[in-house]
C-alpha cells in the first residue's frame, strides 16, 4: 500500500535526512520524500500497520532532523 503525507522541513538536505531515515524504518518497502511538494510518498511492506511504522518514521525522522515534522 502506497500513501502520502504532507511534511514540514525546512532544507533540501533535510528532506534527505528524513528520506534515507523512512527508508530504514521496519515496515517501509519505499520511501520518497521531495522538499519541493513539501510531501512524502511512503509504501509500506504487506501486513504492515500502517500508524505503528508512521509512528515509528517520525520518531526516526525526529532524531535526524529536530525540526522536521510529518502530518499524519
Amino acid at each position: 500500500m502506497k500513501k502520502t503525507y504532507k511534511i514540514d522541513v525546512d532544507c533540501a538536505n533535510c528532506a534527505n535526512l528524513m528520506e534515507r531515515e523512512t527508508k530504514k524504518t521496519p515496515g517501509v518497502k519505499d520511501a520518497v520524500v521531495s522538499f519541493m511538494t513539501l510531501k512524502m510518498k511512503v509504501e509500506f511492506e504487506d501486513g504492515a500497520d500502517e500508524a505503528a511504522v508512521m509512528a515509528d518514521v517520525l520518531k526516526n525522522c525526529k532524531k535526524a532532523e529536530p525540526d522536521c515534522e510529518i502530518y499524519l
